[in-house]
């Protein structure tokens, strides 16, 4: 999770803008932990239509009403987690270098210093963890961080750090043995990172 370096009030959004920053902020909190019952209660009433995003919607609402949190806890430290590591390693450096902490990292926090974005003293995780990076560009659409929070700004960031692995990384994530619950999640995740790629290819 990410901090304004100032407080600033959050400018007026369209409902397109804050529907697509709230399936980010949803991605990024089902990618920092596990979901709790009330969560998990939540995500059981999303709602879904005939297009690909829609379907996704409607499948992980109809998991998340079956699913208790005790399970899908173990089955979040079995993908994320393990003994050492877990089946997924959901950072940009891994996935763009085939190593941790690498230069997708280091351009990352250059781009957030200049935007006045910093992380939260007790985030452990590195800033290009997939789930902080779904919340960054939630908290950029809706204009928290003191960085500009027009198309052009949102595409710079998409572009430079989601746009090369993030559809890589939910189809594994779609299809990693260990998952259950975050099978749909993946199949969510992969079908919005589709949607925002094409809309700013021509934006």
């Amino acid at each position: 999770m990410a901090d304004s370096a100032e407080t600033l009030c959050p400018r007026s959004v369209t409902d397109e803008d804050r529907a697509r920053a709230q399936m980010y902020q949803l991605l990024g909190v089902l990618l920092s932990g596990a979901p709790n019952d009330e969560l998990l209660q939540g995500l059981s009433q999303l709602q879904g239509d005939d297009t690909v995003l829609g379907k996704a919607s409607k499948n992980l609402a109809a998991l998340a009403g079956r699913s208790k949190a005790s399970d899908v806890q173990r089955e979040y430290s079995q993908l994320f987690v393990g003994l050492g590591r877990g089946e997924l390693l959901p950072y940009a450096s891994y996935y763009l270098t085939g190593f941790l902490n690498e230069k997708p990292l280091a351009e990352l926090r250059t781009d957030l210093m200049a935007r006045g974005i910093k992380s939260h003293d007790d985030v452990k995780e590195p800033e290009d963890h997939m789930g902080t990076l779904c919340e960054i560009m939630a908290g950029i659409i809706t204009g928290e961080f003191p960085c500009d929070s027009d198309v052009v700004s949102q595409k710079a960031f998409f572009d430079a750090h989601l746009l090369k692995w993030a559809r890589l990384f939910f189809t594994d994530l779609e299809g990693a043995q260990t998952a259950v619950f975050y099978g749909p999640v993946g199949s969510l995740g992969r079908a919005f990172m589709d949607v925002e790629a094409d809309a700013f290819a021509i934006s």
